[in-house]
């Protein structure tokens, strides 16, 4: 029987920034997702997110179309936009 650990130690974090322009917010979101690495997407648009979600292991397809549609509709309308991803140096299995 495997202990409970209430105080895990976190994996190590580090965070990227791209800035992308409208047109290009879907493409760049979508290649993101399928990274192994990536934790965690924050669109920003100067200092006002956009939109932020959190990825998880085996959450990609059916569960993300949403967010890419999302994605391609406010790409739509900014001009210019911040992602910000926060990757984990351990691959999601």
């Amino acid at each position: 029987m495997a202990q409970y650990n209430p105080n895990p130690t976190p994996e190590p974090q580090h965070r990227e920034e791209f800035s992308v322009s409208g047109a290009e917010l879907a493409d760049k979101v979508k290649e993101l997702i399928h990274e192994s690495t990536v934790r965690h997407i924050v669109v920003r648009q100067d200092d006002h997110v956009i939109v932020e979600f959190p990825l998880a292991a085996g959450v990609v397809g059916t569960l993300i179309a949403p967010w890419l549609a999302a994605m391609g509709a406010i790409g739509a309308l900014v001009a210019r936009c911040t992602i910000e991803v926060v990757r984990s140096d351990k691959p999601v299995s």
